[in-house]
């Protein structure tokens, strides 16, 4: 197989072999040409190296080199529309706790099929000879990639490194590969022993964005971590699973089975916006996590009354287990709590001060297409919608009233109090507050009658 590679990479992997360096293009690169996910990050083998210090000198004269991952052999380089990141074969053994204790050595004469060794998956050891139009595939990942397999490169090292489950479910969902029987016997086993508890936050939640972000049906990978035995760790997650729902609302099963089907929906709603994209998807999987606390079946019918409201502390708790992300989390909260509050408008066909109101507690266009997607997560008695009429109705509305995306502005501000005679106090606080209120009822519209107000209720 030929990769098409552009001439200013062309240019540069000839700089290189033209001082005894020989470039071997591996990982995700290779990967995704098969798959046809074009990426423009690229990670570079270099065999021939004799120091990180002349590497250096070779490469300055393409740009400017990040020399962060320096003490660990990586140089970092921005050129022709690419970030690469260039390192000499290596192998790895494991030396401590956790993901990152491992010892690593430099063999800059080591062959590609050891050096492809120390890899996770074999879709991930392929590599690629620019200079020969050669692929090295050892461990026969195109064939894993044609049959939409998921096959680790070795289970003796698999286990060495707990993020590589993670991992496991992000690509078994981001390119739908079925997982084969060896790794999924792998992962469980490491679950079962602790390994998920080895992992900083930081490191779960970054291979949680990439399954939330980078594929299209997500289940996908929630239900390979289910099957892991992986969902305990993600408590309450696993209770899902065992709540049910009215069959009238929601035929097709448990809140586990809507949740999934949720996600997927918002996964085909994504804007392309990281953290906006993000705070949906997060908020489309924890939407009915209050609903294994709620759910009450009086009279035989199902209903899990103020589930949205108790959700808010679950996901709270389990936000802060793998982010330190506040500004996501407090963007995620409100979408949970309100989430059933377009239908509940809608049907009561609220007024326009309901809908300002609401627009001060959430943001509302954020809130319709996590309520279209919990709408259209799941199975119908009667034919499908074609429509979501509720955030069709409340988006014109909102979007008439200018709050689709945040609040209204205060018609009345300190200054104008202050321009009534009124000296600064405690008393302004609750003064502007009643005034806001008042706005929000609709009792004025514009500032002149907004000075009014407050001149005749002070």
């Amino acid at each position: 197989m030929t990769i098409t590679l552009s001439s200013a990479l062309v240019q540069l992997f000839k700089h290189l072999s033209e001082h005894g360096i020989k470039p071997i293009l591996v990982g995700g690169f290779v990967r995704d040409t098969f798959t046809g996910h074009p990426t423009h990050d690229l990670d570079i083998e270099l065999y021939g190296v004799t120091s990180i210090e002349s590497l250096e000198t070779l490469l300055r004269p393409f740009g400017k080199l990040n020399l962060v991952g320096k003490s660990f052999g990586v140089l970092k380089l921005s050129y022709g529309g690419y970030s690469i990141d260039f390192s000499p074969p290596r192998s790895e053994s494991k030396s401590g706790f956790g993901h990152k204790g491992f010892e690593m050595e430099w063999f800059s004469e080591l062959d590609f099929t050891t050096a492809a060794r120390r890899r996770d998956f074999t879709i991930n050891a392929i590599g690629y000879d620019p200079l020969t139009d050669t692929l090295l595939d050892p461990f026969n990942g195109c064939e894993d990639l044609k049959h939409q397999r998921l096959r680790c490169v070795d289970p003796e090292t698999f286990i060495d490194d707990p993020l590589r489950v993670l991992r496991a479910v992000q690509f078994a969902a981001r390119y739908e590969l079925t997982c084969d029987h060896q790794l999924l016997d792998l992962c469980h086993n490491m679950i079962a022993k602790g390994a998920l508890d080895e992992l900083p936050k930081e490191r779960i939640f970054e291979e949680l964005k990439k399954l939330l972000l980078l594929s299209a049906h997500p289940s996908i990978g929630m239900k390979l971590l289910r099957e892991m035995g992986g969902l305990s760790f993600f408590s309450p997650l696993e209770k899902l699973e065992l709540t049910p729902q009215d069959t009238a609302s929601h035929p097709e099963g448990s809140v586990w089975i809507h949740t999934l089907m949720t996600l997927d929906v918002m996964a085909s709603m994504r804007q392309g916006e990281n953290r906006a994209d993000m705070a949906l998807m997060l908020a489309a999987l924890l939407h009915d996590i209050g609903k294994p606390d709620t759910t009450i079946d009086p009279d035989g019918m199902l209903n899990a009354p103020k589930h949205a409201e108790e959700g808010v502390e679950i996901a709270q708790k389990w936000l802060d287990r793998i982010t330190e992300d506040k500004a996501l989390i407090s963007r995620v909260l409100p979408l949970i709590r309100y989430h059933g509050w377009p239908r509940k408008l809608y049907r009561a066909q609220a007024n326009e001060s309901e809908i300002l109101r609401l627009s001060t507690l959430v943001n509302i266009h954020d809130l319709i297409i996590l309520a279209e997607a919990d709408f259209f997560g799941r199975d119908f008695n009667t034919p499908k919608p074609e429509h979501f009429e509720a955030g069709e109705w409340l988006y014109e509305r909102a979007n008439a009233l200018g709050v689709l995306h945040h609040p209204p502005a205060p018609l009345v501000m300190g200054r104008d109090l202050i321009k009534l005679g009124l000296k600064p106090s405690v008393e302004f606080k609750s003064i502007l507050e009643a005034a806001f209120e008042a706005q929000l009822n609709q009792e004025f519209f514009t500032h002149e009658e907004a000075i009014q107000w407050v001149v005749t209720n002070l």
